[in-house]
């Protein structure tokens, strides 16, 4: 089965409509002071509903941040007062991609987004003669990436000398084939298809800035599972790697079952396919669970299920996937991958069970 072009590939097939969304390329591990800012708010959440904090925010700020961080803590980033114009278009669930010593360090989903000079330098005080940062924004999650800028520069579109020295804000097609090639999905757009609830903010936080803190208010929180992970940084290069042989679109679907990682209709048929970073039997029986609960949500029924590896299977492990009639996909070298097909009497029989209701 052949596999695309994924600048035209879709982050779904083309059933599902996703709002757009908006890329942000943020240097952020560059200078002592950005290293300082990174340790302070990335590295580990900042509980905004601390007076010293809450007491700069306007009420509608606070509620916005209470909304979308009930348990009263969220990491966060910003821009100077330079980037206002850029910034102004910047929106909750749009992606921010952090960069810095040569790799793309980390993928986070923007939050709330507002402007707020006393807030900023709160969290972010200037140095002698630095410039305060003027918007903030929060972020509803933050994933850890190793990604050299060489291929980050060469999924944006640019020459892969680009150093990203500053930063940027995608739109349109390019932030649409970036989020596609990187498999990024926002819990923003999963709650706008439903397929995930945002949890309920404690409506007592609303009432004073501060009275989340002072009256340990029980909060809402919820811990995503890993089909709706925003970014799976050990198995994403795989991924990207195994999508650049193709020559049909790679899309994916979401489902109850939640988010499979490589969808493709091909004249071969169709085919779902998950990607693991190892190949241990737990990892190697978890892709198969998966596979076989997402398989019956395919758009169109599915005529073959994979398992996608960076090196060859055991025997014991290959036998596994084989009885249940799905193929392995393993990496021999960079850029060559071998399928070890599924025997077709199994495939026939287990295919009852893929496209059942």
């Amino acid at each position: 089965m052949g596999i695309p072009d994924l600048a035209q590939g879709a982050v779904e097939s083309g059933r599902n409509a996703e709002p757009e969304v908006r890329v942000l390329i943020c240097p952020a591990y560059g200078s002592k002071e950005s290293r300082r800012h990174w340790h302070d708010t990335l590295e580990t959440e900042v509980r905004f509903t601390e007076e010293r904090l809450a007491g700069r925010l306007e009420p509608r700020q606070f509620e916005q941040l209470v909304c979308l961080h009930p348990s009263g803590a969220a990491r966060f980033w910003g821009a100077t007062a330079t980037h206002d114009n850029a910034m102004a278009k910047v929106r909750t669930g749009d992606v921010a991609l952090f960069t810095g010593k040569k790799k793309l360090l980390a993928v986070g989903e923007v939050g709330a987004v507002f402007a707020s000079s006393g807030f900023a330098d709160a969290l972010w005080p200037p140095a002698p003669g630095g410039k305060s940062w003027r918007t903030v924004y929060s972020l509803r999650d933050f994933v850890p990436a190793d990604l050299p800028y060489e291929l980050l520069a060469e999924l944006i579109g640019y020459s892969r000398s680009y150093g990203f020295p500053g930063q940027l804000v995608l739109e349109g097609g390019r932030a649409q084939a970036v989020v596609a090639r990187l498999g990024i999905t926002t819990r923003t757009v999963l709650e706008q298809l439903g397929v995930e609830e945002r949890p309920a903010p404690d409506p007592d936080a609303l009432v004073q800035r501060v009275q989340l803190e002072r009256q340990h208010t029980t909060t809402v929180s919820f811990e995503r599972g890993t089909a709706t992970t925003l970014y799976r940084r050990e198995e994403q290069p795989l991924v990207i790697e195994f999508c650049a042989t193709l020559t049909i679109p790679a899309g994916r679907f979401r489902s109850p079952a939640g988010l499979c990682d490589i969808y493709l209709e091909g004249h071969d048929g169709v085919e779902v396919i998950e990607a693991k970073s190892r190949t241990g039997h737990a990892y190697v029986r978890e892709a198969l669970s998966q596979l076989l609960d997402y398989a019956p949500h395919s758009p169109l029924p599915a005529d073959r299920l994979a398992v996608l590896v960076p090196d060859p299977l055991d025997e014991r492990e290959l036998s596994l996937l084989h009885r249940y009639g799905v193929d392995c996909i393993h990496r021999i070298s960079p850029g060559v991958f071998r399928r070890t097909s599924a025997p077709e009497h199994a495939r026939r029989r287990m295919r009852e069970l893929w496209t059942a209701d």
